[in-house]
């Protein structure tokens, strides 16, 4: 096998490398699964990734997780169980161990924990045996590069001393120019600052930015969260799955830079069927991400009696409501067990504290908006009906016989600023318009949409005009309440205006 040209030297003003037009890593429902004395050990569970070049992402998560077994799939070092890798343009997942082995020559550069260094090998000497193994370039070009390499990690004046010479942050930054070798498309990196006090680490991490500067991609498993929440993207892993997906959902409306900080603050929780996430009562504390198995939410009535009011699954959340009232728990929320039809598997969650959710929350209206609009969608009318005390159950019963009917032809006024505000109001059908002062639209409300509560709630004056939308050609339809029942719904049940909202459709047929 003849030699293959050198790749080009170092230099750190050169553009990023041609890179096929799809991700350069893309991971498609991946499985890793290992025999062991007590059975099946599923490390991964159907991951999906894909990162593109000049990302540096770090994957983080809990010991035994399944960081360094997504590592070593990208890497070639495990083979999937199912599924598929795609690294640099090769499914790596279809090749034998020896076609394996050369792919990661020219297309990988790897970096552990422990340098893994060979002692009897001077420092040159190791950053040039990548090169000998691909046999590329003459020896002489091999010993250049290795010296241009390792002065680019300032190391080049320790070049003919030995690992043993030199401290554990030297050897990793040779380790590093050992990686860059023959020039490949990724570097991935298990825990390369894991055994380095907090300095080095800092030192070697700058190094890696400067790498991704310069076009390089970089995977790293790392346990230090405040590294990673430097990195471009963070990825976490829970029980063997890629939650970001989870996280992007719950918290819909975050930026990319919000998300890689989030995520090195959840703290993941593994929970057996039946076991109690919060009770009833509690201090709010936490907000909550299912990431597998299913929740239920139980309400306790004054009289002690319990119901079931939701049931929680993958991709879902709880634990808002009280942190933004800054109000005790409104409901025990435990994991399903068998006997509740739940399947009894357990569930795992990711939670996130107050203070960070506070921050998000305050610094990012579109993440605010999101929890209120799912919040809307997971209550119904018939939850509400559950959680009322019974002393109220009366009134709700009667409110059907209070819900007016009203029809309203494109176009026509429905409200006039100023006038007396004396019905709440909900949209059935078609769209209502809400006009500024100069007479432009100021806001649509679509079916389900309620207004009128604002104006019952201060002086008892409309605050805008409102109209029914032009454009609808059928119409528009209303149910509405009287301000009496409106005040009375507030004032004894303690409902909000989207909780009525729920009430007066339903009332009405809607």
């Amino acid at each position: 096998m003849p030699d293959t040209p050198m790749p080009d030297s170092p230099n750190p003003g050169s553009p990023m490398p041609d890179v096929p037009a799809t991700h350069l890593v893309d991971l498609r429902d991946v499985v890793k699964a290992y025999d062991t004395p007590a059975g099946a050990f599923v490390a991964l569970r159907g991951v999906d990734l894909e990162v593109d070049a000049g990302e540096f992402v770090a994957v983080i998560g809990k010991s035994g997780s399944g960081k360094s077994t997504l590592i070593n799939a990208i890497a070639g070092i495990d083979r999937p169980t199912s599924g598929e890798v795609h690294v640099a343009g090769s499914a790596i997942h279809t090749l034998d161990e020896n076609a394996i082995a050369r792919w990661r020559g020219s297309n990988l550069g790897v970096i552990f924990q422990f340098f893994q260094l060979l002692p009897t090998l001077t420092l040159v000497e190791n950053v040039m045996l990548p090169m000998e193994f691909a046999r590329r370039g003459s020896p002489a070009e091999r010993r250049d590069r290795a010296i241009a390499l390792l002065e680019r990690v300032e190391m080049h004046q320790h070049a003919d001393k030995f690992p043993s010479a030199v401290s554990g942050g030297q050897q990793q930054r040779v380790a590093i120019a050992r990686a860059l070798a023959n020039d490949p498309a990724l570097i991935v990196a298990d825990e390369p600052t894991g055994s380095l006090d907090s300095r080095t680490a800092d030192t070697i991490f700058q190094l890696f930015e400067e790498l991704v500067a310069v076009g390089k991609t970089i995977l790293m498993v790392t346990h230090d969260n405040d590294l990673a929440a430097r990195a471009s993207r963070v990825v976490l892993i829970v029980d063997g799955e890629v939650v970001e997906s989870h996280v992007r959902t719950a918290l819909a409306g975050i930026s990319d830079a919000e998300l890689s900080e989030v995520s090195t603050r959840l703290e993941p929780q593994v929970l057996e069927a039946g076991a109690t996430v919060f009770d009833q009562g509690d201090l709010a504390d936490r907000f909550y991400i299912v990431v597998t198995g299913e929740l239920e939410v139980v309400r306790t009535r004054s009289d002690g009696t319990t119901d079931v009011v939701a049931r929680l699954g993958p991709g879902q959340y709880f634990g808002e409501q009280g942190l933004l009232d800054s109000a005790p728990r409104s409901a025990t929320v435990r994991v399903a067990s068998g006997d509740s039809g739940g399947g009894g598997a357990g569930a795992s969650l990711l939670a996130l504290d107050a203070a960070v959710f506070g921050h998000l929350v305050a610094d990012n209206e579109l993440t605010h908006d999101s929890i209120a609009r799912v919040m809307r969608q997971r209550t119904t009318a018939a939850t509400i009906r559950q959680v009322m005390p019974a002393a109220v159950e009366a009134d709700l019963a009667d409110l059907r016989d209070e819900v007016e009917a009203s029809a309203f032809a494109a176009g026509d006024p429905i409200v006039e600023a100023g006038a007396a505000a004396d019905h709440f109001w909900v949209v059935v059908s078609g769209a209502v318009e809400r006009l500024a002062d100069g007479g432009e639209i100021a806001f649509r409300y679509p079916p389900g949409q309620h207004f009128g509560g604002a104006g019952l709630s201060r002086d008892g004056l409309a605050i805008a005009s409102l109209r029914a939308a032009p454009d609808e050609t059928d119409g528009t339809t209303l149910a509405s309440i009287p301000a009496s029942v409106h005040d009375q719904l507030v004032g004894h049940a303690g409902l909000s205006d989207t909780h009525i909202a729920l009430l007066v459709a339903e009332a009405a047929g809607g």
